[in-house]
């Protein structure tokens, strides 16, 4: 199966259902369908080759759903990229991947001349959004959207992919360097997509709100899994008005809510009694792992759904999630290997470990994806042989633990382990402390250069409105709950944390 099947068969099979709802406006899957097959048919006949990479620069919004789908159909490979992006790291990005087109907004057009000038494979440019002069590229180089949707025939062209054909290349944030694009097969999404769609128990009655950016991998698994599922997706621009997102909940009358854990703490200062989110089915939460005072609160807030704790990386999309029935029994839990997949943890010579030994996570499965784009070192640094010939392993980077019953717990990053006064301390463990106080909205601790210890010690605190803290109150409470190792030496109180485009807080930044 490939990718863009997702979208042919749910047309086949529910051309009047409504697939997207975006901006005020409803488009069922006959209409996605044939716009994508016009772009397809625009793209090819404008030259796109056979697995050629064609980038997004766009927000979410119906273009971008349709140019992933045209891509795809035209045989293309596509990467979205965030809207917020800056050109400086757009460029490289397109120069990493030499992508052979760029879908981008018009109003953008005099950046676009200068991608076009630093990007020497660039040989086509979809302009969208207000119509803008394109006489200001050549006219070869630089077409509207629109002009693709009403020049090519809505039938779909011929199909040359096959499913271990590279489908996308998604870049990672890049918080400590370059971005990096991973290589997802056809056969690598189609698998992960449906492997989430057994355990959440996905039917054609879903209706899934995302608010997350289509560039970021959990935010971009919404459109396809429903797609694939046939269900309805409510796009999203953002979660920056979040009343707004609760009202469209009630309107669409939405079951799914992918979240992060920033978002869900936006949701706990709110008064959601004004809302009608009884339809609410299921929250999902990936990025990070949610603190366990979080999880107490978020079932009291939605009582009616069921809430999936998971875990998982661009790498290999997903790894791990915690059935909701399990949430009572082992809270700090993100739970166990995806359907059709394993994992274990290894120590830094390569034994597996028993329950209660940390260790980094390693994960096998048909998820696991081809590597980095042009970056053989990097790939042979996480991507390591595994049982068979041609077979890949995914060492995660990040450090858990299992129990008895083979339930999974994040401990952290390696990177971001602090090594104070000889003892290992793990963030984490500091930030749930934190989380328990009254008033605390956000936490991250990271260690700091001290002459004395090696690594202090240092959390950042963001209070909900209402809530004073002071240090003495943090401290008293830290110092009742943790070992003294792990007693933060400073406390800094801010009004907002630095986070990357996809909601996760950025550690390296508060260093």
């Amino acid at each position: 199966m490939l990718v863009n099947e997702f979208l042919q068969r749910s047309a086949d099979r529910f051309p009047d259902k409504v697939a997207l709802v975006c901006d005020g406006h409803r488009w069922t899957y006959a209409e996605i369908e044939a716009q994508a097959n016009r772009i397809a048919n625009g793209l090819l006949d404008l030259g796109l080759r056979r697995g050629d990479r064609v980038a997004v620069w766009l927000p979410n919004s119906v273009e971008t759903v349709v140019a992933i789908f045209g891509i795809l159909k035209a045989g293309g490979v596509f990467t979205v990229v965030n809207p917020t992006t800056k050109p400086g790291k757009l460029a490289y990005i397109l120069n990493n991947c030499e992508a052979w087109g760029l879908f981008a907004p018009a109003r953008r057009m005099e950046q676009i001349q200068g991608l076009f000038e630093a990007v020497s494979s660039l040989r086509l440019g979809v302009l969208c959004g207000p119509a803008s002069p394109a006489s200001s590229l050549p006219s070869f180089r630089a077409l509207e959207f629109r002009h693709l949707l009403e020049t090519y025939p809505p039938d779909p062209p011929p199909t040359r992919t096959i499913d271990i054909d590279l489908a996308c290349l998604i870049y990672t944030s890049g918080s400590t360097g370059d971005p990096k694009g991973v290589m997802s097969t056809h056969a690598n999404v189609v698998f992960a997509a449906s492997s989430i769609i057994q355990y959440l128990e996905n039917t054609p009655e879903d209706i899934v709100i995302n608010v997350l950016p289509l560039s970021f991998d959990y935010g971009l698994y919404q459109l396809l899994m429903v797609f694939k599922f046939g269900g309805t997706l409510v796009l999203e621009r953002s979660f920056a008005y979040p009343a707004a997102v609760l009202k469209r909940i009630e309107e669409e009358r939405v079951t799914g809510l992918p979240g992060v854990p920033t978002l869900f703490a936006m949701l706990l200062q709110m008064d959601l009694s004004r809302f009608d989110l009884s339809s609410l089915r299921y929250l999902t939460n990936t990025g990070a792992a949610l603190p366990v005072e979080h999880i107490r609160r978020l079932r009291e807030a939605f009582p009616h759904a069921r809430l999936y704790s998971m875990y998982g990386l661009t790498e290999c999309k997903r790894a791990l999630y915690l059935p909701p029935e399990e949430l009572d029994r082992r809270p700090a839990s993100v739970g166990i290997p995806i359907p059709g997949t394993e994992a274990w943890i290894e120590d830094e010579e390569g034994n597996r470990l028993g329950p209660g030994e940390v260790g980094e996570l390693v994960i096998r499965g048909s998820h696991v994806m081809q590597g980095y784009w042009g970056d053989p070192e990097e790939t042979a640094k996480r991507y390591r042989p595994g049982r068979y010939p041609a077979e890949r392993l995914l060492y995660t980077g990040d450090l858990f633990w299992m129990d008895e019953e083979g339930f999974f717990y994040f401990v952290a990053r390696k990177d971001d382990i602090i090594k104070s006064r000889g003892e290992k301390v793990a963030p984490k463990e500091v930030e749930n402390v934190l989380y328990q106080l009254p008033g605390v909205v956000e936490a991250a601790v990271v260690g700091v250069p001290d002459d004395l210890l090696g690594q202090a010690v240092k959390a950042f605190i963001v209070c909900g409105d209402g809530h004073t803290l002071t240090e003495r109150d943090v401290l008293r409470h830290c110092r009742q709950h943790l070992e003294d190792f792990m007693v933060p030496k400073y406390i800094e109180f801010r009004e907002s944390l630095p986070k990357t485009p996809s909601g996760k807080i950025r550690r390296s930044a508060l260093r």
